[in-house]
């Protein structure tokens, strides 16, 4: 077994001090210290050009990835794996008093010893088996450990066939800007160096799935992610005459219910079930404040699949939105008519019927009625709107398509059906070809070796279920999925862009072995020490040596067992 625990954790508690915050300075000050910090290993003084500090491409704001490599000597072999982790975090706002001291875990932890806690945070915070701060868990830790490997492999490439990669990137927290751009220096480094890029391992953090669940899980794909978003029109009135318009909101409201935490919407695949759809954002677009009701609401939701594609899903919640759409109107009249009845005033039929258009279809009769003159307008329109700073991509979307409304000739209350944000796309890991097929037996292998030496069972699953880079890596989506992802995006080409084709050029399968903890994303953050510093680095190891041919067995025989290094 590789001994690791203390320069990993070591490691980790560098990084962790530096507040890497998403889209803040921090992405730069860590970009820059993990730069220097592997440029002053003695291989990267030999070797300058195998290491690079590489600024995100179409960024707002400066911030880098950092990539490296190591050559082995031990025999020539073009095949190179990929080590990938991101280095930016969430925020520290939730630490509340304590926020001066969330990337400090030995003060973090001093100062909570003297709080009320949870039992279950009482009892880990009094053990000596975990550790806490802000990115100890995600996913720092995870770093630290690729930084180990490709530490001591650049200290003995003679012990390395093949070569190894590192890509540490930034802002996976928020638009993974830089997985995204880091696709065309792997793209130039396989061609300068013939480099064959036979597998992935990236280090996000794992959890428990349920209450008292005690496997550590290992993921061998991960889910997709989508930002189904529903701009909400209805017929303006004044409050006092409430049933003389229709509010967007109330529809609003019913589509809510009927979306989030709906099982129906679960897309199940390989045995496994992610979570349903979520409201993230529910509004109405008033600018302030009048006694009339709104013109306009804005809902959208987290979305994960796993076997549908972006088509799929417009379809299917189109559907959704046309029933939410119709229990609402027939609400609507059921408590108009008891008011009629209640007030005494004679009861009129109300004229509103449920419409729901998909954002191309919308373009399309756009188009059709208005031609050039409205192509133009939106051209002018987006660029203008491109320059207020403060709209992120999901709101930039919701004013193109309330500026789109505008032009419909007709007005009449609609539900109009988009994504607003990036997707990111599903990886299924199946042995669909060799690549996947010799991936799947060095994990089977690296589990095999590694799980004697833990007491917890290390379990292996088809898809990691939080959104993560590996979305960005490979593509399981045929051409007309990915298709309805960008034409139904009103921010496709402007606010946001994707190149999928550099993605499906990579194309490399990927998995996720990475630090175990609790409370990701809260203040509680913490990782286990054991699985987190010794058994990360080790299975990720053993599958580096067998994916390399440093590890294979004939069949039958004992796993051998691997020291690398003693801290």
């Amino acid at each position: 077994m590789l001994s690791c625990r203390q320069e990993v954790l070591h490691l980790t508690d560098e990084l962790v001090r530096i507040e890497s915050v998403v889209n803040t300075k921090g992405e730069v000050t860590i970009a820059n210290r993990l730069y220097q910090l592997i440029r002053s290993f003695s291989y990267f003084q030999e070797n300058p050009s195998y290491l690079i500090q590489s600024r995100t491409d179409n960024d707002e704001i400066e911030r880098y990835n950092i990539l490296a490599f190591v050559k082995g000597t031990k025999e020539k072999s073009s095949k190179t794996v990929i080590l990938m982790g991101h280095t930016d975090t969430v925020g520290v706002d939730d630490y509340g008093h304590l926020k001066d001291k969330a990337c400090f875990p030995d003060q973090l932890m001093e100062a909570l010893s003297d709080e009320e806690l949870p039992e279950l945070v009482k009892s880990h915070l009094d053990s000596s088996d975990w550790h806490f701060g802000r990115g100890v868990l995600d996913m720092k830790s995870g770093v630290a450990s690729h930084l180990y490997l490709l530490k001591y492999y650049s200290d003995h490439p003679e012990e390395l066939a093949g070569n190894l990669v590192l890509l540490a990137e930034c802002d996976e927290e928020d638009s993974s800007h830089g997985v995204l751009s880091a696709l065309k220096n792997l793209k130039q480094w396989k061609a300068e160096h013939q480099f064959d890029y036979v597998a992935l391992i990236n280090s996000d953090f794992v959890a428990p799935r349920f209450e008292g669940d005690t496997n550590r899980y290992i993921y061998k794909g991960t889910v997709g992610k989508l930002l189904p978003s529903f701009f909400i029109t209805g017929a303006e009135t004044h409050a006092g005459s409430c049933f003389e318009g229709l509010d967007p909101n109330y529809i609003a409201a019913e589509l809510t219910s009927q979306i989030s935490y709906n099982p129906e919407l679960c897309d199940q695949s390989l045995g496994e079930t992610p979570m349903p759809p979520v409201s993230l954002k529910q509004t109405d677009l008033k600018p302030a404040y009048t006694i009339q009701t709104a013109l306009s609401a804005y809902v959208y939701f987290n979305f994960f699949i796993q076997s549908w594609s972006p088509k799929d899903v417009l379809a299917k919640l189109k559907k959704q939105a046309e029933i939410a759409f119709d229990r609402a109107l027939t609400q609507l009249r059921e408590r108009h008519q008891t008011y009629c009845k209640l007030s005494g005033q004679p009861y009129k039929e109300l004229p509103w019927q449920s419409r729901v258009l998909v954002y191309e279809e919308m373009q399309k009769q756009l188009i059709q009625q208005h031609g050039e003159p409205f192509i133009e307008h939106m051209k002018t329109f987006k660029e203008q709107l491109l320059l207020d700073r403060t709209l992120d991509m999901r709101m930039f979307a919701a004013k193109v398509v309330e500026e789109e409304w505008n032009w419909m000739n007709d007005k009449s209350p609609a539900i109009i059906l988009f994504y607003s944000s990036l997707y990111s796309p599903r990886i299924e890991l199946t042995g669909k070809n060799e690549y996947e097929q010799n991936l799947l037996l060095a994990l089977e292998e690296a589990v095999q070796s590694v799980q004697p030496y833990y007491p917890h069972p290390i379990v292996t699953k088809n898809y990691f279920p939080y959104v993560c880079d590996m979305s960005c890596v490979a593509l399981s989506d045929n051409e007309e999925g990915i298709k309805a992802a960008s034409v139904n995006n009103p921010g496709w080409g402007t606010k946001h862009y994707v190149d999928y084709q550099a993605i499906q050029e990579l194309n490399v399968p990927a998995i996720n072995i990475g630090p175990y903890g609790h409370d990701a994303h809260n203040r509680y953050e913490r990782m286990e020490l054991k699985y987190s510093t010794e058994m990360v680095p080790n299975i990720t190891n053993e599958v580096i040596c067998r994916l390399l041919g440093m590890g294979k067995r004939e069949a039958g025989t004992s796993l051998p067992e691997r020291t690398i290094a003693k801290s």
